[in-house]
């Protein structure tokens, strides 16, 4: 079976949301041009790691141009897009493998996020070779989706990201476990239970 890539070059919108309440949240990226609509699952900390690298590798752009390439050195901040996600978020696949780059000629960033695969290995050599060949099969790997954002694209992406990863479960003033609306059970306080 050839391998599905869904290509947004450029996207109307692309966008890191969440469909559920605080403390069961499930962690979407989803892009959008015309009446495609894509949304692919993934993990907090992949959300969260994703937009850090963003911000990291704009940042770089920037420090190596000299200030000359096409990249704000914030996300804008005219018409921030705060609206939910498209509906209806019909998942496409689970991420497992993200990459990010930037293609310089273009000064566009690449994002390209991979469907999970479970590889099966005796060692872990045989892992890595496995890892590496599913890398580069184009034509047979699993599902991607690729996206090819602009500078400012990017980093309100980003901004937007980090947003929607901090607006869980407010954090516990003694131990920054997220606080349960049900009560926490702080191991600062020895297990008992506190209020929200």
């Amino acid at each position: 079976m050839s391998r599905q890539v869904f290509l947004y070059d450029p996207p109307e919108r692309f966008v890191a949301g969440t469909v559920g309440l605080p403390g069961r949240r499930t962690f979407f990226l989803q892009a959008s041009a015309g009446v495609r609509v894509t949304s692919v699952a993934l993990e907090k900390t992949q959300v969260a790691a994703l937009a850090e690298r963003m911000d990291e590798l704009l940042d770089e752009v920037v420090r190596r141009s000299g200030g000359s390439a096409a990249v704000p050195a914030v996300a804008p901040t005219e018409n921030p897009d705060s609206a939910p996600l498209d509906s209806p978020v019909e998942e496409e696949f689970r991420v497992g493998t993200m990459a990010l780059a930037w293609d310089g000629d273009e000064e566009r960033m690449i994002v390209e996020a991979q469907a999970l695969v479970e590889l099966d290995a005796e060692s872990e050599e045989d892992l890595a070779e496995a890892e590496e060949r599913l890398l580069q099969d184009e034509e047979n790997g699993p599902p991607m989706l690729r996206v090819r954002l602009t500078g400012a694209q990017a980093r309100a992406f980003a901004k937007r990201a980090l947003d929607v990863v901090n607006a869980g479960r407010p954090p516990c003033p003694l131990c920054s476990l997220p606080l349960d609306p049900e009560g926490h059970v702080c191991p600062r306080q020895n297990g008992y239970r506190r209020g929200a």
